[in-house]
């Protein structure tokens, strides 16, 4: 059964904040609040947490996962990115956009599209998602919490719980957080492609 936390939106607490970090530490795959909507996150070397979600999700090799960022620093290690798109990202975030980009070594072949070698990243504008990722001390392996055959992610933590209570091993509740995914922008080539329109403006992309 998964461990159910409850935490503040605003201010989280630190001790319930840790206890979920630690959990993600030893393996474990949480659901978790973001600025668009809830996700599915695992740390970022674990082949079980990929296998799980890719099992809840039903999803193929060529899925895109997201490395939630806590901010530039950790983004930078993990693609690369010339000056143009840099200035362009660095724009748009913190926010409600993933960005498509070409790896880095520091990514574990596994995350990668099995062709472009690009994987997405994001920096979101959520409270409890930062605090999160400041306790965890490192990008958090991501993806959009959308049941196969459902038109929407899921919102609510308690029904999360209850619907996916075998599945994972914890969710972090903070409260509704929406149920538009993020803007997914492809930077691969250089200019950008706006993959999936959805909770960020994509006017400066376009």
């Amino acid at each position: 059964m998964a461990k159910y936390f409850d935490v503040h939106p605003d201010n989280p607490q630190p001790r319930t904040i840790g206890a979920v970090a630690d959990s993600i530490r030893n393996g474990a795959l949480v659901a978790y609040p973001t600025d668009s909507c809830y996700a599915l996150g695992t740390r970022l070397g674990s082949r079980d947490g990929i296998s799980r979600i890719r099992a809840i999700r039903d999803l193929d090799d060529r899925h895109h996962f997201t490395l939630m960022c806590a901010n530039f620093a950790q983004l930078g290690q993990l693609v690369h990115i010339d000056n143009d798109v840099f200035r362009a990202v660095k724009a748009s975030t913190p926010g409600a956009y993933t960005f498509i980009l070409p790896a880095t070594k520091e990514v574990p072949r596994q995350l990668l599209h099995p062709k472009k070698k690009t994987v997405g990243v994001r920096i979101p504008d959520h409270v409890v998602t930062q605090a999160l990722l400041a306790e965890l001390g490192e990008p958090l392996l991501s993806s959009t919490l959308l049941l196969p055959d459902e038109a929407e992610p899921l919102t609510q933590g308690w029904e999360i719980k209850e619907r996916l209570d075998h599945q994972v091993d914890a969710v972090l509740d903070s409260g509704d957080c929406g149920t538009e995914p993020t803007t997914v922008v492809d930077f691969s080539s250089g200019e950008p492609e706006i993959v999936r329109r959805g909770a960020g403006d994509t006017t400066r992309f376009e």
